[in-house]
């Protein structure tokens, strides 16, 4: 009896080693997965206008991105729409104050509809990109186009902001505060387009 329960516990001690070593490989294969998922990321963005910014941004999806170039363009772009919306709410809500002039009204409304026209744009170019999976072979060219397009018109309508911002009549507070929001949404904005342009199809 003891020498059967000494077998079990010797059988039971050895599924536990077993068990153990495979969790620690298991870890050890996750942990190098990310690392490299880190890297491709790192690698790509390094191409960007803005490199650092890039990586900052986008690095949290190396588990969803892991080696795809396309999946990575896709979460630049999902994060350029965010970045907008957050930019588009905080000058929504500076335009609410009332120490601002008609005139610093007038301008940042006109900032607020450039942010709005830039946020329909980019959801055409997420929308777009979706159906180029789906393209036939000779459509993905086209696809393209228009995802470069509306990406394009939104960096256009960004910098539209900045300029509108810079060359009216607006106090120096106001105008640091809304070329902060924009030129981060633009910078990132800038790095999604990179990002695409390299892509091979």
């Amino acid at each position: 009896m003891e020498a059967t329960n000494l077998h079990f516990l010797a059988i039971f001690l050895l599924l536990v080693a077993n068990m153990s070593a495979i969790t620690s490989a298991a870890s050890s294969s996750s942990s190098s997965g990310n690392g490299k998922d880190s890297n491709f990321i790192k690698t790509s963005c390094s191409t960007t206008t803005y490199p650092k910014l890039c990586n900052k941004y986008l690095s949290s999806y190396a588990s969803v991105v892991r080696s795809n170039p396309w999946k990575l363009c896709n979460c630049a772009l999902s994060v350029s729409l965010q970045a907008a919306r957050n930019a588009s709410s905080l000058v929504t809500t500076l335009s609410k104050k009332r120490s601002l002039t008609k005139a610093e009204a007038s301008i940042v409304k006109d900032c607020i509809e450039n942010l709005g026209d830039t946020i329909d744009e980019l959801k055409q170019s997420i929308k777009t990109m979706a159906n180029v999976s789906s393209a036939a072979k000779n459509d993905v060219a086209f696809q393209m186009a228009n995802v470069k397009t509306w990406v394009s018109a939104a960096i256009t309508d960004e910098t539209t902001c900045t300029d509108g911002i810079a060359e009216g009549k607006v106090s120096a507070g106001v105008k640091r505060k809304i070329q902060s929001y924009i030129e981060n949404v633009a910078r990132i904005t800038s790095n999604g387009l990179s990002l695409i342009n390299s892509l091979k199809y």
